[in-house]
């Protein structure tokens, strides 16, 4: 889809980003996850593990941590973790945190 200046909007930034990890030794292929994986994140691998499957790899840049896939797989050989982007620190220090420190320390000898 293109805006009015012909070019194609960038993607939205999410505000939830997510992580996949897939335990490949265990995973038996079965492309459950790929179909419910809305963002398309996770492909059949072109190798094999131990077991003699292919199995799933993720691509974690396109991943909204929706967990789908992990709910699907019949084997739990998934493991999706949420990532936020980083917030801006706030500073809570009191102005007078020497004054209240002093205060609980008692008088200086």
């Amino acid at each position: 889809m293109e805006d009015i200046s012909g070019k194609s909007p960038l993607p939205k930034e999410r505000k939830v980003k997510g992580r996949v990890e897939i335990d490949i030794q265990k995973c038996k292929g079965c492309e459950l996850c790929t179909t419910a994986c809305k963002e398309n994140a996770l492909s059949l691998s072109d190798t094999i593990n131990i077991k003699g499957y292919r199995y799933i790899i993720a691509n974690n840049d396109a991943c909204t941590g929706c967990v789908n896939c992990a709910l699907v797989c019949p084997d739990a050989v998934i493991t999706v973790y949420r990532t936020h982007p980083k917030k801006k620190p706030v500073d809570i220090t009191p102005t007078d945190i020497k004054e209240q420190l002093q205060s609980m320390i008692g008088p200086s000898k």
